[in-house]
């Protein structure tokens, strides 16, 4: 013991030496001691350099530190003792063996999540093969920071019921919404019930991811909007009132009177907001929305409309070339005849292509959202329904225009 008293002493004297050759000495040294020995080592022999390492690491540099840190980091031999002790140092030196060392356990991980900083906390939520109880650890801290880190980390293991946890608490913090989804041990049904409250294009990421079915999932969420509607009616403000057209329209529909003839009739005798109200009437959608289509370039949303509510080509035809009079801007009735005409054979081709049925879907999600206006879009790129599976506005068949 003597002569081992005395390599301890000699390691030491070492290590309080500044010039840069003992500095690179010690290196050499310290990092040897384990990578090129540990193996041949008895306990005793081991538990003797695991002490004398641990005395050298009180004494050196912070550069010393830091070098031997990232030597270890990746050494399968590296004693738990001087993983811990690294572990716990200034983060810059912590980091490595915190986000990769295998002599780290998790106990050691939990403890460290418990008593250091922050930095030190988000070091660990970076660690390769995180097990499920050290990520529910990292979840207890509550630090938004800390469980995104988590949540990016697709090698860490997260319990069913953290990752419900996780969901619950994504309707008030956003930002666990998108890393959520993207991972993928995600359960569908909690993907599927974050479909309730995310965005509409996560919404429509989980609808890809999963192969949901976006009507049978508009249904399922449906009944649960109008409760909340319901519980809140009492205490929202009261409704604009109707408008004379509003009401003039309401009153028609209620008749059974509401007619395509009729609509067409009134437009062309240039009553313009009675012809909208009635048309926003016979499409149940909002007169706001209405408007919107009616107007937009192209006539794609006239064009669903119109295919939605049997509505024959030559009625479309017809309203179409007189809302392009009618719109906002438009200089004279002659040129804006004339210019409609010349766009006339596009906004055909795409009543062409849109089957009823497909239109039918679409009006309904719009009656849900009226901002739901990339369903058109959906049509325009080809037709990919959302969810994969059929063409979502497949061909139109032979006589859909038919009234």
């Amino acid at each position: 013991m003597a002569a081992e008293a005395m390599e301890v002493q000699q390691l030491l004297r070492l290590a309080r030496e500044k010039s840069e050759q003992a500095r690179s000495h010690l290196f050499e040294v310290m990092g040897d001691l384990f990578q090129e020995q540990a193996a041949v080592l008895s306990a005793q022999e081991r538990a003797l350099m695991v002490d004398i390492l641990e005395k050298l690491v009180r004494e050196v540099s912070h550069d010393i530190r830091l070098k031997l840190s990232h030597r270890l980091a990746d050494l399968p031999g590296t004693p738990r003792e001087l993983a811990v002790l690294l572990a716990n140092d200034e983060i810059d030196i912590a980091s490595p063996i915190l986000m990769r060392s295998r002599a780290l356990q998790d106990a050691d991980l939990i403890e460290i999540i418990h008593h250091r900083s922050r930095q030190h906390i988000l070091a660990v939520a970076m660690r390769r093969d995180l097990s499920m109880t050290v990520s529910e650890a990292l979840v207890e801290t509550g630090h938004t920071d800390v469980i995104m880190a988590l949540l990016n980390n697709q090698e860490a293991k997260i319990s069913e019921k953290t990752m419900a946890y996780l969901v619950d608490q994504s309707k008030h913090i956003d930002a666990f919404q998108e890393p959520l989804v993207h991972r993928r041990d995600l359960p569908r049904e909690l993907a599927v019930k974050m479909c309730y409250w995310v965005s509409a294009a996560i919404r429509q990421f989980v609808i890809e991811k999963f192969q949901v079915d976006a009507n049978d999932l508009d249904d399922a969420i449906e009944p649960i909007l109008q409760e909340q509607v319901e519980a809140t009616k009492a205490e929202a403000p009261a409704p604009d009132a109707l408008t004379p057209a509003e009401e003039a329209a309401r009153a028609v529909k209620d008749s059974g009177k509401l007619t395509a003839r009729l609509m067409i009739q009134t437009l062309r005798r240039g009553e313009v907001p009675m012809f909208e109200a009635m048309f926003a009437q016979a499409a149940e959608l909002r007169l706001a929305l209405i408007h919107r289509l009616l107007y937009e370039i192209g006539g794609s949303g006239i064009a669903v409309i119109a295919r939605a509510m049997r509505l024959s080509r030559e009625e479309f035809a017809t309203i179409y070339l007189l809302t392009r009079r009618a719109r906002p801007g438009a200089a004279g009735s002659q040129a804006a005849a004339g210019g409609g005409a010349v766009d006339l054979g596009r906004a055909l081709g795409f009543y062409d292509k849109v089957a009823n049925d497909a239109a039918m879907r679409v009006l309904e999600r719009w009656r849900r959202d009226p901002q739901y206006l990339f369903a058109i879009k959906t049509i325009e790129q080809g037709g990919s329904r959302p969810g994969g599976g059929a063409d979502f506005f497949g061909p139109a068949s032979e006589g859909d225009g038919a009234q």
